[in-house]
């Protein structure tokens, strides 16, 4: 079956992958859970030899190396524009460099479980944030109760009941805020380079590659050299890059290309889990009762702030 995707201005037919050619979707979103589920693990051991910039660095340097080896197998090019460049700068920087940077800091102090939980109330952020800035995202009784569940859910997991006692509120403010760039982030994308005429996979190419030339300028300013290669964190640092961002992106929008946006974002609800049992299996990081509570009422929000109001037919004339 062709696959057709749909953005404002414009309508691309995809043909239809030869038999044998292409993965059954549900292995590729389960791939997808399990990279995005595991990079929180990854961040957590690069950052035992790395500094967070070098770690972030070295992600969006492998990341933006695999999506040039895409754009080339596919002779695709970069977009052109100056306006163009100057939004995917900004795109770049909230969706890229702040949060990349911003998690692999908050796990110098916080395990890798609550960094993915963290992550996970991307989507209650999302929702809160699109009732001031788009107007046309109305807000629905189960949505905002979505909402207010989540963040329920979010007390929970720190323990607020016990005056958030054992928790680093330092690491554990970075990652809610890096967090909290993802839905600014793709607001300012949706609201500026909507109906462009420019494929996905060259515009994140492009977000990519200025993501790794801002942390290029960044990183030699708050770094120094590091005195001996620690091999180890060095390949979680390059398996964080190739995987967890060039090869996640390209599976992504493969998957909102064939299955639709709503489906391929369950696996947002996956990844905790994952990222949970990571830290624990791998890492041998603690875990007290809260924290897999408060993430399932987490998970149980987020997924109520996606739910939509059903469209009325129109009328027949």
């Amino acid at each position: 079956m062709s696959t057709v995707t749909t953005s404002p201005g414009r309508v691309t037919i995809t043909p239809p992958a030869p038999p044998g050619h292409r993965l059954d979707w549900r292995l590729r979103f389960a791939a997808l859970s399990l990279i995005w589920g595991f990079s929180f693990l990854l961040i957590k051991v690069g950052t035992g030899g790395y500094a967070p910039f070098q770690v972030t660095l070295g992600r969006l340097a492998f990341g933006t190396a695999v999506l040039a080896a895409a754009m080339a197998v596919r002779r695709e090019r970069l977009p052109r524009g100056a306006r163009t460049w100057g939004h995917l700068a900004v795109a770049a920087f909230l969706l890229n460099a702040l949060p990349f940077s911003l998690f692999a800091y908050a796990e110098l102090t916080i395990p890798s479980t609550l960094a993915g939980i963290c992550n996970a109330t991307s989507p209650l952020w999302g929702m809160a944030l699109s009732l001031v800035a788009l107007s046309e995202d109305r807000p629905t009784r189960v949505r905002v109760a979505g909402l207010g569940l989540g963040f329920l859910g979010v007390l929970t997991v720190l323990g607020a009941w016990q005056g958030f006692h054992g928790l680093d509120a330092t690491g554990t403010a970075l990652a809610l805020l890096a967090s909290l760039s993802y839905p600014i982030g793709w607001i300012y994308v949706r609201r500026t380079l909507a109906g462009t005429g420019h494929s996905h996979l060259s515009m994140t190419g492009a977000q990519l590659l200025l993501a790794t030339v801002q942390l290029a300028v960044v990183t030699p300013l708050f770094t120094t050299m590091p005195t001996r290669v620690s091999v180890v964190p060095l390949l979680a640092i390059a398996a964080l890059g190739a995987l967890g961002t060039g090869l996640a992106v390209l599976l992504q929008y493969g998957l909102v290309a064939e299955v639709g946006p709503t489906t391929a974002q369950m696996v947002t609800y996956i990844v905790p889990v994952i990222a949970t049992a990571a830290g624990i299996a791998l890492l041998g990081e603690a875990l007290t009762w809260s924290t897999p509570v408060g993430a399932a009422i987490v998970l149980t929000g987020a997924a109520l702030t996606q739910v939509r109001p059903k469209q009325r037919p129109a009328p027949q004339p």
